[in-house]
């Protein structure tokens, strides 16, 4: 799922290539990506774009009195065109999802790959319209201290719970939590309300600023690949942790894993797989 470096070089790169661009055309080719039916997606034909810019892990392109909320989901992504193809969408074939025309004749699709579709796009007035933006929490580049300290004190969740919870940390989801407590040597299992607050928001800080500047300047069909190269721990079972030389291990869950190194986080320790568990019984 795009978090937020990816989506902040999304923003970089699309601001002065469609900012001043007006929309000729759009075109829908999965309808379960709008979440709204008024305004009509139609109605942004003729429309200038007056701005990008980014709330959490959601894209969002403003026009004069409209704005476009683009949240990606698990394999949501922007396609660029410099030229956009002119020939017929056709509905639910591929992972074309929606289609912004632009009088350059450049543009971009929101496409999502696989067959679960939740990449969601909401045309609203106001964003805080849009629930997961009226109930995001502060972003997790500029959350101060003391309101960071006081949400993982307020918490007995583990800690990688709360960073991937949207409505108390905006931004951070499962590959960058993992990345984040890998760097701070902090069990994805401990406590929030026993960990070193401030000295975990530094590594936050750390991590998320090197990977936006390492993504920012690259158009979006190399972003993803270059994530992934960034990566010290998450997605990579098996293999061997860059820091401490232990084997990378993983907790899996019914739609998702974490992935984690005993040696760093958890003083050599396996942690419960209660699904794997159960596989090896």
């Amino acid at each position: 799922m795009p978090e937020l470096p990816e989506v902040d070089a999304l923003v970089t790169f699309l601001r002065p290539r469609i900012v001043g661009e007006f929309v000729t055309r759009t075109d829908i080719g999965e309808l379960s990506i709008l979440k709204t039916a008024d305004p009509p997606l139609e109605a942004l034909n003729g429309l200038e774009i007056t701005g990008v810019s980014r709330v959490g892990k959601s894209l969002i392109v403003a026009f004069d009195g409209l704005e476009l909320v683009c949240r990606f989901a698990r394999a949501g992504w922007l396609v660029w065109h410099e030229l956009v193809p002119t020939g017929p969408v056709r509905m639910g074939k591929g992972p074309l999802a929606l289609r912004l025309h632009l009088a350059s004749g450049a543009g971009f699709d929101i496409s999502e790959a696989g067959t679960k579709k939740n990449a969601a796009a909401s045309l609203v007035a106001d964003r805080s319209e849009v629930p997961a933006i009226a109930n995001a929490g502060p972003d997790a580049l500029s959350i101060d201290a003391a309101e960071f300290t006081a949400t993982l004190a307020g918490s007995t969740a583990r800690i990688k719970t709360v960073l991937e919870d949207q409505s108390l940390i905006s931004g951070i989801g499962n590959a960058y939590s993992d990345e984040n407590l890998h760097t701070a040597q902090l069990s994805p299992f401990a406590t929030a309300n026993g960990v070193d607050a401030p000295s975990l928001l530094d590594t936050i800080r750390e991590v998320l600023g090197h990977a936006r500047e390492a993504l920012i300047d690259l158009p979006p069909a190399k972003v993803k690949a270059a994530k992934k190269r960034g990566f010290r721990v998450h997605g990579r079972t098996g293999k061997t942790c860059p820091v401490c030389g232990s084997t990378i291990a993983e907790v899996s869950y019914s739609d998702k894993s974490l992935q984690y190194c005993p040696g760093c986080q958890t003083g050599g320790r396996k942690l419960s797989d209660r699904r794997m568990d159960r596989l090896l019984k």
